[in-house]
């Protein structure tokens, strides 16, 4: 196996480094219960690998990620001209769960949320019982992670996605923020809400410009993380901050779960209002079947709507 042409493929797909290192892993794997050379490889070899995996227990989704591990080895040398086939082509693993539905919130349950997050955890929330050198920027981050809350709430943006949000990005005139393609995603340009639009302004103009005095360099993000001290920048990254911020949301509604059921209650209105092609751009989904599953939330809401209307 050449793990290190592999890994060099791999990279060239811009992929990230923990699934990088799985498909190496799991690709390593294979090759040490073959016997036989890579490029010697037959689709009867991986049926017969899927097949022990499937004896010793493992589930559909481990099956899964050997086979697409497999497929994307397997392309590396069809690519690099050393096989004439890729052994995996239209072999697939069957039973795969690929979407968890949730319950999903209305526009106007949405907005609720906004505004209570932004009572109890903003207007409200007392700086007093921390220590008086953290209490500035304690106040002033509040206000940051009410802007992450509502892009995530209003936008269905995911949660990477707003760190590469700039300051440019945001045309309060029109009233909309542009959200940049990623790795899985297209770029789009959404409409802020009414409620964001207060909010992004008083940011903008008051209180981000004193979040960068706690900054070692500029930056044209349009949230940030603080770097002070080693400790205080490993606590203030944006993956804790959007940890904190689901455990506080959890605390104010019940029926929160995760900022996927957020993304999943925002597309679906979308679906329900603008069609399913405008919910594509909206959700920045590369391919329509990525936004036909959130039909089955819609399926859901219209079979409670039935079942309210008629119990029988």
């Amino acid at each position: 196996m050449d793990k290190a042409g592999f890994m060099h493929y791999l990279e060239s797909k811009e992929l990230t480094v923990n699934y990088i290192a799985r498909c190496t892993r799991l690709a390593e794997r294979f090759f040490k219960q073959a016997e036989k050379e890579d490029i010697q490889v037959i689709k009867a070899d991986i049926l017969k690998y899927l097949e022990a995996l499937n004896r010793k227990g493992l589930q559909n989704i481990s099956r899964y990620r050997s086979l697409s591990a497999l497929n994307h080895y397997f392309s590396f040398l069809y690519g690099a001209g050393l096989i004439d086939k890729n052994p995996c082509l239209l072999l697939k693993i069957r039973g795969i769960k690929r979407k968890i539905l949730y319950k999903t919130y209305s526009p106007e349950e949405l907005e609720a949320l906004f505004d209570n997050y932004y009572q109890y955890f903003v207007r409200s929330h007392d700086e007093s019982c921390l220590p008086e050198n953290h209490r500035k920027s304690s106040a002033l981050k509040k206000y940051r992670n009410a802007v992450i809350v509502s892009i995530l709430i209003f936008q269905g943006a995911i949660s990477g996605e707003i760190e590469g949000i700039e300051v440019n990005d945001m045309d309060l005139m029109k009233a909309t923020v542009k959200i940049r393609g990623g790795r899985r995603s297209n770029g789009r340009t959404l409409p802020l809400k009414a409620a964001q639009i207060g909010l992004m302004m008083h940011y903008l103009q008051n209180i981000r410009p004193q979040l960068m005095e706690y900054r070692t360099g500029e930056t044209d993000r349009l949230v940030f993380p603080l770097f002070g001290n080693k400790n205080n920048a490993d606590k203030d990254n944006i993956l804790n901050v959007t940890g904190m911020i689901a455990k506080q949301l959890k605390t104010i509604d019940k029926q929160f779960l995760n900022f996927k059921q957020l993304r999943a209650s925002v597309i679906s209105f979308w679906i329900k209002t603008q069609g399913l092609r405008k919910a594509q751009y909206m959700a920045g989904h590369r391919y329509v079947s990525s936004t036909e599953n959130y039909l089955s939330n819609n399926l859901e809401d219209l079979t409670e709507e039935i079942n309210k209307l008629h119990p029988f």
